[in-house]
């Protein structure tokens, strides 16, 4: 009889033990689904507290690099023609190119269609773009004349390019530097797998590639988006607009 008992009160807490793991499966799966619905939906909330805290770094990091460009050498000439402005800006960014930092502010970039306004990064490693977008090292700076390559996460950290994929042809990219401000517009978009570096080559003209993994949620493929040139806005104030030498792709 007291074997049974025994028997019988282990059996209901083996039970009480098995319900009370099922409900927490239970919440734990409902927590899951939530957090899923909102990274899909918005971005990663716990990761992004992280970014909005570098780019308040970045924000004061990038004042110190704009006040300490300023006195750099001078814009071109009141008189000078577009050839020779684009020549001191080109020349300028590509001294800006060989002194930029590891993880440090270089630009701002303004994306509204994406509701974007960030500082964005020198690298692309996964500490560097944890603060924000990051430029590919191996590309180059706006007003060289090359490929500009900035790659950015899609659902967490901020997510900046967590909606790359509503992106059309027309809309703008701003990127602001402290030499000269550029205005991009969309001309189209590209899906590749997640180790092709061919996008990585320049191809002897100005253009703006931005990237994120694709589909959502995966890295198996990337995401580039498309966009080229058409205004520059100088640091004396003057407005230029950008010809282009080749159709961007």
């Amino acid at each position: 009889m007291e074997t049974a008992a025994r028997t019988t009160s282990v059996a209901l807490s083996r039970g009480r033990w098995l319900r009370r793991l099922g409900t927490l499966l239970i919440v734990a799966g409902v927590c899951g689904l939530v957090w899923a619905l909102v990274t899909w939906q918005w971005n990663d909330p716990l990761t992004a507290v992280y970014t909005r805290w570098q780019q308040s770094r970045l924000e004061d990091q990038y004042r110190a690099v704009v006040e300490r460009e300023a006195p750099r050498p001078p814009a071109a000439a009141l008189q000078a023609d577009p050839s020779e402005v684009a020549a001191v800006v080109r020349e300028s960014a590509r001294r800006y190119r060989a002194n930029a930092q590891e993880g440090g502010a270089i630009g701002r970039i303004v994306v509204p269609r994406l509701g974007l306004d960030m500082i964005f990064v020198n690298g692309t490693d996964s500490g560097t773009l944890k603060k924000g977008p990051g430029r590919d090292p191996r590309t180059f700076m706006p007003g060289q004349g090359e490929l500009v390559y900035i790659a950015g996460h899609r659902t967490t950290y901020l997510a900046p390019f967590s909606h790359i994929d509503r992106l059309r042809p027309g809309d703008r990219v701003t990127l602001e530097m402290p030499y000269a401000t550029f205005a991009y517009r969309v001309t189209g978009h590209r899906i590749v797998a997640a180790d092709d570096l061919s996008v990585l080559r320049s191809h002897g003209r100005e253009v703006v590639a931005l990237q994120a993994c694709h589909p959502r949620f995966f890295a198996t493929h990337r995401y580039i988006v498309w966009a080229r040139p058409v205004r520059m806005l100088e640091r004396a104030g003057r407005v230029y607009a950008l010809p282009v030498t080749a159709a961007a792709r």
